[in-house]
This record gives C-alpha cells, sequence and structure tokens, in this order.
C-alpha cells in the first residue's frame, strides 16, 4: 500500500519500525476488507492527482495560446502601419526634362535620356545623395538594379532611442503591479499601450500625420514646447507679390484683376529692366502644359515673382531667348542673394542681383516687414565684357525695386495656436525672415503677446548657457536664425529647462534639430528626404494644426493608459485580498483557478482594447502637459482605486462569511451557491468600474460611450459570456446556476459602484505638482531680443 501513495504527497517517514508499518497494515486493513480493493483504492487516488494535473496544464496552455494570439494580432497590425509608410516614403519626385517639356515625375518612373534638374535639398536618383548647394542636371544613362540606390539603403540604420517619458515611468508602474500579482504578469499593460498607440497612429493617418515611430504619439502628448518653422507651416506657402516699390514710389499689386498697370506710370526702359532682372535671374521655369496652360516650377518665392513677371505683360521663353545666362550664382542661405550674368541682345553684360535687403533703403524695407510682407531687392550693374571671368561682382548696383510679397497664415492656425496656449504649450517661430516681418506674423497668429521677447540669429547665439536659459521661456520668436541656432535652441530647452520639445523642419539642414528633439516633425510638402528620415512624424498637408491635433491624440494615448492602469489595479486588489482573507480564515477561496483566469481575461485583454481605444476630446487640450518627473498613478487615480477596492472588498468579504446568512441559504448546494454569487457580484462590480475608470475626473461618464462602439461591444460580450459561464459552464468553472433574483442582487451589487465613483470624485484631491522655479527672463539684453 505505501508504495502506491502518489508522489507528490511527499511526506516523510516518521516511523520506520516493524511496529509502525504493522500498525499501518491494520489501520487500512480495518478500513478496506477486500485485500485487492486495498490496491485499487489507492490507484484511484493516483489517476484523479493525474486528472487534476492534465487539467491544470490545459488551463495554463490555453492562457499561454491566448496572449500569444493577441500578441501576433497586435503586431500584424503595426506591420500594416509600417507597409503604409513605405509608400510615402516611396513618393520622391524630380523635375525632369522628357520630350523637350519639363515636369515633374517620380524617381520611379525616371527613363534612360531622361534630364533631371537638381536643386539644394533633392536627392539624387542614382545614388541617394543629397544636393547640399548649387544645382545642376544629371542625365539619366541606367535605370533599376544597375545604380547605387539599393546598395545605399542597405546601410541606412538607426541609432539608439531614448526613452519617452511615458516608458520610463511605466517602469515604475510595472515594479508596484508585480506586487500586486493575482494570476500572472499583467501582459494586459504592454497590450494597452500597443493597442492605444497602434489606434492613435491609424487615425492620425486620416488626419494627414503619418507617424513613423509609435511611440511619438505617446511623446507629442507630454510636448511643453513646440518650435515652428513660419513658411509653409503657419503660412500656405503660396505667395504672392502685394507691393512694390519702384521709382522711389511704394504701389500696391491687384492679383485679383488681369495685367497689371505699371508700364503706364514708369517708363518702359524701366519695365523692360525690371522684366528681365524677373526672367533671368531665377532658378525656376514657365512651362506650358499638354492643355495649354502656363505652370511654374520652382520655389515659393521665386514662383511669386514670376507670376508678377507674368502679370506684368512679359513672356519668359522670349526674354529667355534673346537674354542668354553667362554665369549663374544659385541663392543660398549665407549670402541670402542671388546673381547672374546675361549677355543682351545689344552684345553687352549684364549683371542681376535679387537679395533680401539694401542699406539705403531699410525704411522700405521695414515698412513692408512690418506690414508681414517678405522683401526682395532686384538690381542690375552694366559690367565690362572681361570683368566677369572669376566671380560676378558683389557692388554697385543699381536698385530696380523692392519686391513686398504676402505669404498669408493658414486658416486654423490662430486658432490651433490659441489651443496650444490653452493646453499649457509654448509656441516659438523660428525663421529666416526678417525681424519685423515674423514679429508682424507672430502676432497675427498670436505667438507673440505683450511682454514676449523675439531676437536675431546671430544675438542668440553669442549668449552663454545660463543666458540661454534665462532668455527661452520668454522668447517665441527668433529671426534670421540658421539650422544650428534652431538645434541650440532645442538643445539648451530641453538639457537645462528639462522641457519636452517638439520641432518642426522642412530643409536638409533641419536634421540635427529635429534628431535632438524629443518629436521630430517633418513637412510632407516641402520637406526634403533627410528631414522626412530623420522626423519621428510626418505632416502630410504642413499645417499647423495637424500638429496640434497630433499632440491632442498624444494626450489621449496618455490619458488612456492611466485609465487601463487604474482599472487593472483594482481588479487585482480586490481579487489579491479576498481569496487571501478566504484562505486565511477559513481554508479556502472563494474564486476559483478558472474564475480568475476569466477575470484575468476581463482586466487585461477586453479591459486594455475597451479603454485603450476611447477617442480624444477637447477637454484633454485644457489642461497641462505632463511634466517628465510627475508620477504615472496620480494622487486621483489612487483615491479612485483604494475607493472603490475598499468597497468591493467589503461586500465581498461580509459576502463570504455571512452570505449563506443573508441569502436565506440552506442545504448542501449552499456554499457553491454561494461562492457562484460571490464570483457573479465580482465580475460586475469590474464591468461597472470599467464604465467608471472611463473618465478619471470627471462625473459624467456617459459621454460618448454609446458612440464608440468598441467599448459598448466589450461590455455586452462580458455580460454575455458571465451568463454563459455560470449558467452552463457549471462543471469547467465550478459554478452552479442562479436563480433571477441572485442575478438582479449581483447587478445591483456591481451598479453601486457608480453612485460611489460619483462621491470619489466629488473628494478634493491636491493634484498640483511641485512646480519648478520660473525665470523671470535675462534683464541686461543690449543688442538683442525686442520686446513685444
Amino acid at each position: 500500500m505505501e508504495k502506491f501513495i502518489p508522489p507528490e504527497f511527499d511526506l516523510p517517514l516518521k516511523g520506520r519500525s516493524e511496529e509502525a508499518l504493522k500498525r499501518w497494515r491494520d489501520a487500512v486493513g480495518k478500513l478496506v476488507k477486500n485485500r485487492r480493493r486495498r490496491f485499487r483504492y489507492a490507484a484511484v487516488l493516483e489517476k484523479r492527482s493525474e486528472a487534476k494535473e492534465q487539467m491544470r496544464r490545459l488551463r495554463e496552455n490555453i492562457r499561454v495560446c491566448f496572449v500569444a494570439y493577441t500578441a501576433a494580432l497586435s503586431d500584424y497590425k503595426q506591420s500594416l502601419q509600417f507597409k503604409e509608410l513605405d509608400k510615402e516614403k516611396k513618393k520622391i519626385f524630380v523635375q525632369v526634362i522628357r520630350d523637350g517639356t519639363r515636369q515633374k515625375v517620380s524617381i520611379y518612373d525616371l527613363v534612360v535620356g531622361d534630364i533631371v534638374h537638381l536643386s539644394i535639398g533633392d536627392q539624387v536618383p542614382a545614388d541617394g545623395s543629397k544636393v547640399q548647394d548649387g544645382s545642376g542636371k544629371m542625365l539619366v544613362t541606367t535605370v533599376g538594379m544597375r545604380t547605387e540606390w539599393g546598395k545605399l539603403m542597405e546601410t541606412l540604420s538607426e541609432g539608439g532611442e531614448d526613452e519617452t517619458p511615458l516608458q520610463v515611468k511605466l517602469n515604475g508602474v510595472a515594479t508596484i503591479i508585480v506586487t500586486i500579482i493575482v494570476v500572472a504578469v499583467p501582459e494586459g499593460l504592454p497590450l494597452a499601450v500597443t493597442l492605444s498607440l497602434a489606434f492613435a497612429m491609424k487615425k492620425l493617418m486620416n488626419d494627414k500625420a503619418l507617424v513613423r515611430h509609435l511611440s511619438a504619439c505617446e511623446t507629442m502628448g507630454s510636448a511643453t514646447c513646440i518650435c515652428t518653422d513660419k513658411t509653409g507651416t503657419l503660412t500656405t506657402n503660396h505667395m504672392v507679390v502685394s507691393k512694390i516699390w519702384i521709382c522711389g514710389q511704394a504701389k500696391e499689386v491687384d492679383t485679383n484683376g488681369g495685367r497689371d498697370t505699371l508700364d503706364s506710370e514708369v517708363s518702359e526702359h524701366v519695365v523692360t529692366v525690371l522684366l528681365q532682372a524677373i526672367f533671368t535671374n531665377t532658378g525656376s521655369e514657365v512651362v506650358k502644359n499638354a492643355d495649354g496652360k502656363i505652370s511654374i516650377l520652382g520655389t515659393p518665392t521665386e514662383s511669386a515673382i514670376l507670376e508678377y513677371g507674368l502679370l506684368l505683360g512679359g513672356d519668359f521663353q522670349e526674354v529667355r531667348g534673346v537674354c542668354k545666362l553667362v554665369k549663374v550664382e544659385p541663392f543660398n542661405s549665407e549670402k541670402k542673394k542671388m546673381s547672374v550674368l546675361v549677355a543682351l541682345p545689344e552684345g553687352k553684360i549684364r549683371a542681376f542681383c535679387k537679395e533680401e535687403q539694401v542699406s539705403n533703403v531699410m525704411d522700405v524695407i521695414n515698412g513692408f516687414a512690418c506690414g508681414a510682407l517678405r522683401t526682395l531687392c532686384l538690381a542690375f550693374k552694366d559690367i565690362d565684357d572681361g570683368s566677369h571671368e572669376n566671380s560676378i561682382p558683389d557692388s554697385g548696383y543699381t536698385l530696380i525695386a523692392v519686391v513686398g510679397i504676402k505669404d498669408p497664415v493658414r486658416p486654423g492656425v490662430k486658432e490651433a495656436v490659441k489651443t496650444c496656449l490653452a493646453a499649457g504649450i509654448t509656441v516659438r517661430m523660428v525663421t529666416g525672415d526678417n525681424i519685423n516681418t515674423a514679429k508682424a506674423i507672430a502676432k497675427e497668429c498670436g505667438i507673440l503677446t505683450d511682454g514676449d521677447l523675439a531676437i536675431e540669429g546671430p544675438d542668440f547665439r553669442q549668449k552663454t548657457s545660463y543666458e540661454m536659459s534665462q532668455l527661452i521661456p520668454r522668447l517665441k520668436v527668433m529671426a534670421r536664425s540658421s539650422p544650428t541656432d534652431k538645434h541650440v535652441l532645442v538643445k539648451t530647452a530641453r538639457s537645462v529647462l528639462k522641457e519636452v520639445v517638439a520641432v518642426t523642419g522642412d530643409g536638409t539642414n533641419d536634421a540635427p534639430a529635429l534628431h535632438e528633439a524629443d518629436i521630430g516633425l517633418a513637412m510632407g510638402i516641402a520637406g526634403t528626404e533627410v528631414a522626412k528620415e530623420s522626423a519621428d512624424v510626418i505632416v502630410l498637408d504642413d499645417n499647423f494644426a495637424t500638429i496640434v491635433n497630433v499632440a491632442k491624440w498624444g494626450r489621449s494615448v496618455y490619458i488612456n493608459i492611466q485609465k487601463f492602469v487604474q482599472f487593472q489595479l483594482t481588479v487585482n486588489i480586490v481579487a489579491l485580498m479576498i481569496n487571501f482573507i478566504s484562505a486565511c480564515a477559513s481554508g479556502s477561496a472563494p474564486l476559483t483557478a478558472v474564475q480568475l483566469l476569466w477575470v484575468n481575461l476581463i482586466m487585461d485583454t477586453l479591459g486594455a482594447l475597451a479603454l485603450a481605444t476611447e477617442p480624444p476630446h477637447d477637454g484633454l487640450m485644457q489642461r497641462p502637459p505632463v511634466g517628465r518627473t510627475e508620477s504615472f498613478i496620480t494622487r486621483t487615480m489612487w483615491r479612485n482605486i483604494i475607493g472603490q477596492s475598499i468597497y468591493q472588498l467589503a461586500v465581498l468579504l461580509v459576502l463570504n462569511f455571512v452570505g449563506k446568512q443573508i441569502l436565506g441559504l440552506r442545504g448542501s448546494d449552499a456554499t457553491a451557491v454561494v461562492n457562484t454569487f460571490i464570483f457573479n457580484t465580482f465580475v460586475f462590480c469590474q464591468v461597472f468600474n470599467e464604465i467608471n475608470s472611463r473618465d478619471i475626473e470627471k462625473i459624467n461618464i456617459f459621454r460618448g460611450m454609446f458612440g464608440n462602439w468598441i467599448f459598448t461591444g466589450i461590455i455586452a460580450s462580458t455580460v454575455v459570456f458571465q451568463v454563459i459561464i455560470v449558467e452552463f459552464l457549471g462543471t469547467f468553472a465550478s459554478t452552479v446556476p442562479l436563480s433571477w433574483q441572485l442575478w438582479l442582487f449581483s447587478v445591483l451589487i456591481g451598479a453601486v459602484g457608480m453612485p460611489i465613483a460619483v462621491v470619489l470624485k466629488c473628494i478634493p484631491v491636491d493634484t498640483k505638482p511641485a512646480t519648478a522655479k520660473q525665470h523671470d527672463g535675462y534683464d541686461a539684453l543690449p543688442s538683442g531680443p525686442d520686446l513685444a
């Protein structure tokens, strides 16, 4: 008999004497008289032990398979998002001359014989290199795999990434959750993070924002500062000439009518020289399409100048045919000008210059700039034939005109900036324009207000690190800035002031600032490929309002994960305490392993799917951003967790110890009915608490609930499955069917959690974190920022 005792009992033998063995056999012989039945009885015990072990293994296998399926499904959804990213990255267009006409085609549609026009920031379709300065043309001789493009793409690799503010906080949260383990490791937490980020990523794609890195959504929600460009982001980037100063007088330009009447106000010779300066000193082209319509290929600024030349009645092809280009110096950010040498029909050599300022007409330039106009000066100089061999002269020019170019503010930008200010996000404009133009646009957008500072890049870069830290809190506009100035601004704001910085960029030189920032935002239309590859998010419509929408979704991701953590911690605490106290007091736990497995499914998978996919609401942009050092689990969350846990524990413990008396149960199945009722009540407490968790602070938890079909569907399916488990799966789940009175009682106990949540949310909680010392600005600024 002794050798048939199952090995899992593992009981040490206290007595090994023959007398002890004789007593054991006598005791068993008295219970089982038939010797054959003695061995049969031991075999039945062993079979029961094996059946329980197989059942336990089956439960563990079901759980592992379900978690693996959920993770695989999440990874599949993420792979689909990255396929969409690959499609967007392939949309690279270049300007080519094909069949005698200049047109824009994809680099994948190039054919042998095309002449590719390259300018600053363009990507060379042959080997993937970038044009840093100047312009040129390239003849396509081979295409496909014979180029170096594929080989270079394989060598590209991204460097390591810093942890986001949410990831840092989740490390601390994971430590707390592990100490409150009930059934298993909370695998629903990373699932909730992934689901929330993937859901936001998909919605942002529909809102013209392509998220390249999944964690960028959450990071943008924590942003405290947005450093944005002016042209194309705050403005439409569709420029038109609205004013011109010529022959000593300023004139408004009517772009809504037909031909401009300038030729009736100034001499014909002046108009001729002006058209020569416009049509020759440019890197853009005026082409006629197949349908006869005229289109301009080039930068927005030069396109505006060419449009004005056409408005004067000029003929681009005729002027280019008569005036032959001898030498060209393209525009660059250092010289701030573009110059050309032109051979005139009468044999003269004339130099044309186009630059952003001329000292003796600064009053005109400042007047245009204060009206939010970008200014360009057009000038010429007749030179001897032999003096242009080395370079184009830099001085001695005769001024033709000062042109004022208007770039209107985008619709919705003022409202977007106002939303940022209400959300505690500082908006700073970083531009290369004149400081007066930048200040005028900033005031129009609502960025620059009384008491704020505007500074030029050369003054900013001369400051020490301490002076910058004193200056940046009040700095709203940086004009005449270089990409290096933007990089220093971002680095100082992050390292010294501990701000979470978002930066926009569209040029090749913006890549360092985009990489340095917590989140880089590249422009999808005007941005170069280098900028897009360095960014975390690509703004497909180049609109500042889209950037604010990304911040709104980022905050939604953060708050949704907080909702899930609050819900999960409540379930963990209650399930752990009820089983632990009952086991210590009575030796048995009211919730079985199968029941806890179902609760774990509600808590992790279904809870993550329900709470992590909540859409954002406008109230998210009326609270300050979450700082780097703030706790992820707030005091408000602890108030809700502790309050709900106390209520649920009190009810369940009362039912566990005196439930039979309260429910009036008698008979052999009274214990099974009470345990089933406790399980049913516990599940409905979690169902109603899941509804309470839709809003951590607000009382109205039903706002938008019925419009969220995912949430309502999960709540309904949870209730349906609970009915099936209790009523039809009694053998598997260790439950017995309940009467309709007990069902109604379970639902009512769970529903009481909703008014309790209302009472808890009325309890005041100090939610203000300890704020850092605010800077008062830099006082001694002799040559620096202008006070708005």
